[in-house]
């Protein structure tokens, strides 16, 4: 079917590659896709796929290229061979990796003559296609905006920088929020529930909470870049003596203290510092003093 939309090739059809074909499939774009096993690709040619039988002839078909693999190695062991037919086109690699790898992966791409962006998604593949999902992105912003109509059919396309290695720097960052929220609420459900409280009831409390806690986010932000923290709402002292709570709460209830161990232990070594009196935001400080020890 002729839609007028842009050709876009999809290698890597694991569950997200999948995703990624069939939010382009969904939205009318003509779609070729490659995988190693070749009956991955079955479900997206009965909607409308084109399967290339290798990586060449995928490359070939369209002027914009989306790798969704395994890992790096896995990336150059389906490029290398083919790396001269990207001249003229566009790489966006999803395929997760480190900042530097990303770094090395955009000037492999200029070595042939391609446009590339890096990228990280930030759902799970059921949400691949939703408005709402955001896509980060990394490279050009011309190459960026010459592909965003595309790229939006996968879901919210944000750029972030020229930098190639950003995407996956903010990915490992938002991952690690992720983590750490998910885990404390995880930690809270067992101490709610430790007194019989379901999860189900626990969790809408919770998350009007964390609606609470992005305020402190947007108030800390500017402290952070400024490198002050005003203790005028609540210090670190304050948090260590508040924490002693939950973690006497949840040692009377046997429920595991390793993560507000963690946080009371970080918060004594921001104190140690100096930051006592510090907005929590202060806390910065002492985590970036151990990433320059290193």
């Amino acid at each position: 079917m002729q839609t007028g939309r842009a050709a876009v090739t999809v290698l890597g059809l694991g569950s997200m590659g999948s995703a990624l074909a069939g939010a382009l499939l969904a939205r009318g774009h003509a779609t070729t896709v490659w995988n190693r096993s070749a009956h991955r690709a079955e479900a997206l040619t009965e909607r409308g796929a084109t399967a290339a039988a290798t990586p060449g002839e995928a490359v070939a078909a369209s002027p914009l290229v989306i790798a969704c693999v395994l890992d790096y190695p896995a990336l150059h062991a389906v490029l290398d061979p083919v790396a001269d037919s990207l001249a003229g086109r566009t790489l966006v690699n999803l395929t997760s990796g480190s900042p530097e790898q990303a770094a090395e992966a955009a000037a492999w791409a200029r070595s042939h003559g391609a446009d590339y962006l890096d990228g990280a998604i930030m759902t799970t593949p059921p949400g691949v296609g939703s408005p709402e999902m955001m896509f980060l992105y990394s490279g050009p912003r011309e190459v960026f905006d010459s592909h965003r109509a595309t790229l939006a059919a996968l879901g919210d396309p944000l750029h972030l920088g020229t930098e190639p290695g950003l995407a996956s720097l903010y990915d490992a960052a938002l991952l690690g929020l992720m983590w750490a929220a998910l885990t404390g609420w995880l930690h809270g459900t067992a101490l709610v529930g430790a007194e019989g409280t379901p999860a189900t009831a626990f969790t809408p409390v919770a998350i009007r909470w964390l609606s609470a806690v992005t305020g402190f986010l947007t108030t800390y932000a500017p402290q952070v870049d400024a490198g002050h923290y005003p203790g005028d709402d609540a210090t670190v002292d304050v948090q260590i003596a508040a924490i002693d709570h939950l973690i006497h709460a949840a040692a009377a209830r046997g429920i595991d203290n390793a993560l507000p161990e963690l946080l009371k232990a970080t918060m004594e070594r921001t104190r140690a510092a100096g930051h006592g009196s510090s907005s929590y935001a202060g806390v910065i400080e002492v985590l970036k003093a151990t990433a320059g020890a290193r």
